[in-house]
């Protein structure tokens, strides 16, 4: 039986608890959450489950060693003494990825370049040669995160970034990180049991996560590897086992999942990349115009979007999103409608109070989550309704 092991989850900002609880859906243990993380513990299958399973995670980190280093030099020492021969060969590409937070250490570029120095040396001494750094898809990706004095190595079990989930090859501009899509549509309550929308959908990341979560289909099974492939203890039939295990999972959702674009080069990138994911039998692209569009589900529909922000847009900003609260207000009642925006000012013309302001970050771009509840009736009349009803009960 497999011995569990420390692992550590990265995220982004504010999607702390989210991933947490993903963890704990999971089985993972001992779960922690940090700053834009979440510790837990688990076995190299756990390891393997995953990176194909979590919707939020950006990166799942291995430590192997921890130590504390008070200078350069004895960072140097602590990765020349670290045998590294237990989980690479000479023959072996590596790079290496720092952190670093305080004052003993202020450059991440020097902390790799004095770590890589202290694994060729030692690999140099004992047989006579020095493995290779490949920047690009390396076979050991080494991450070193220093805090003051206290260095944690650890290896990086995914490799390139979890958000890279290999369905999307066609994009259109400045789309949204896949990562950041699953957890915006988490974010918004949405658990995929009502018809979800995303109006203006782009190259369709958001309605694709969307139809992912409510199939409960594995974030990363369209992923063509993972770093720990490469690992000297990697194990084929363990991994097709999880693999199978969660695609058993795997359920069809009653609902209807569709993206609206009007320019037909996006509807079309949507559907290449919908095929990519093999979610044609979930999603449903139409090329439409938003503002001339109106809700055509029965029940309570789940609206997403994510509306220029302005930085690349030709016209008028603000009459767009005027146009976009005009739109909902007159043609989509029963709707919980989400948009993620960095443009606070052009969303004072939606003409709408958001019930729930949620800070998140698109990039760099610091930006807000914002949930407006489109009623069936008036406001008044729906707290009239929900009133009365309190009172029977």
């Amino acid at each position: 039986m497999e011995e569990n092991f420390d692992m550590y989850a990265k995220t982004l900002y504010g999607f702390e608890d989210l991933l947490a609880k993903e963890l704990s859906l999971l089985g993972a243990q001992n779960i922690s959450k940090g700053n834009r993380g979440v510790a837990f513990r688990g076995d190299k299958g756990f390891m393997y489950k995953a990176n194909l399973s979590l919707r939020t995670a950006i990166k799942i980190l291995k430590p192997i060693h921890k130590a504390s280093v008070s200078d350069p030099d004895a960072l140097y020492q602590m990765c020349y003494d670290f045998p590294w021969e237990d989980y690479m060969e000479v023959t072996t590409t590596f790079a290496i990825d720092s952190i670093v937070f305080g004052d003993l250490f202020v450059h991440s570029q020097y902390v790799s370049q004095k770590a890589k120095d202290g694994l060729v040396d030692r690999f140099r001494d004992k047989v006579g040669e020095r493995p290779n750094v490949k920047l690009n898809k390396p076979d050991l990706q080494i991450n070193i995160h220093i805090e003051q004095d206290q260095c944690t190595l650890s290896l990086d079990s995914s490799g390139a970034s979890l958000h890279q989930r290999g369905y999307r090859t066609a994009t259109n501009i400045a789309p949204l990180n896949e990562v950041l899509a699953a957890g915006i549509i988490l974010l918004s309550g949405w658990e995929g049991n009502t018809d979800f929308l995303d109006p203006m959908c782009g190259s369709g990341t958001l309605v694709i996560e969307a139809a992912m979560i409510a199939a409960k289909i594995p974030a990363n099974i369209n992923r063509k590897s993972f770093a720990f492939e490469n690992w000297k203890d990697w194990d084929p039939d363990l991994f097709e086992t999880i693999r199978s295990a969660q695609l058993e999972k795997v359920v069809n959702p009653a609902i209807k999942i569709m993206g609206y674009d009007k320019a037909p080069s996006a509807v079309e990138k949507s559907l290449q990349n919908v095929q990519n994911a093999n979610l044609q039998a979930f999603v449903i692209i139409s090329k439409n115009n938003f503002f001339h569009s109106e809700k055509t589900t029965q029940g309570p529909l789940h609206l997403l979007t994510n509306p220029p922000y302005g930085e690349r847009l030709e016209g008028n900003i603000n009459a767009i999103y005027q146009s976009m609260g005009d739109t909902l207000k007159q043609s989509y009642p029963n709707t919980h409608a989400w948009m993620i925006t960095a443009n606070m000012e052009a969303m004072k013309f939606v003409g709408l109070r958001p019930s729930r302001k949620i800070k998140i970050f698109n990039g760099k771009l610091e930006s807000r989550l914002l949930y407006f509840p489109i009623y069936e009736g008036s406001k008044r009349t729906h707290k009239y309704i929900d009133s009365k009803e309190k009172e029977e009960e």
